[in-house]
């Protein structure tokens, strides 16, 4: 990305969270390193709390910046990290293929992201450990369908080999620009309506009115 200071950037999302959450061991760890500092490790220790990483993306002409937090899987850490949802625009709910039972509670980790986050958070169920082809306990198919009943973006990733790390968390970021955007001109609409109105309102004279419309 070079030198760019905020200035640079069309736009900005500044303090967009994204969190990453699952049980521990399922390489949420991995998948953040990975992405934003193409780096991966084999003797990766559990995560204490929560740990966060930024990385700018460039969206078309928009520049993204996004901070990406990874939360501990451990039960003892649940009540600090699930505060974090709380200002969480997306999310990355993170299973290991190869350990059928990370995936048997992506139910409730999803339930306690929603009773903590926005009803708008943008979440992506991932598969992560695609590498480990022979060692696979969840069928693609059966979290496909998981993440289509319950209005998930899905991708399977492998941290080792960087496979869809960078589709991942780009996808996501992608669907958040896009709700931003959508967002940011509805309250334009909505602004110059109530503009409208407010004009309006003062009953201008038919001269006024005239030269308002002329300086438009």
């Amino acid at each position: 990305m070079g030198n760019r200071t905020d200035e640079d950037y069309n736009f900005v999302f500044k303090g967009l969270l994204v969190v990453l959450i699952g049980e521990s061991g399922v390489g949420k760890t991995n998948l953040l390193s990975r992405f934003t500092r193409n780096e991966f490790s084999h003797d990766s220790r559990t995560t204490i709390g929560v740990e966060f990483s930024t990385r700018t993306v460039m969206l078309g002409t928009a520049a993204v910046k996004a901070q990406i937090w990874d939360t501990a899987g451990l039960e003892r850490y649940r009540a600090i990290t699930s505060a974090y949802y709380r200002g969480a625009v997306g999310a990355l709910l993170v299973f290991d293929l190869t350990k059928h039972q990370t995936y048997a509670v992506v139910e409730r980790w999803l339930k306690e992201l929603y009773d903590h986050a926005e009803a708008t958070i943008v979440v992506m169920l991932v598969g992560n450990k695609s590498d480990l082809i022979h060692a696979r306990e969840v069928p693609t198919e059966e979290a496909c369908m998981f993440a289509e009943n319950n209005g998930l973006l899905f991708l399977e990733t492998s941290a080792l080999d960087s496979t869809n790390v960078e589709l991942a968390f780009e996808t996501v970021l992608k669907e958040i620009f896009a709700k931003v955007s959508n967002q940011r001109q509805q309250r334009a609409r909505t602004g110059a309506v109530a503009l409208d109105d407010a004009q309006a309102g003062q009953n201008p004279s038919p001269g006024e009115r005239g030269t308002c419309c002329i300086n438009l």
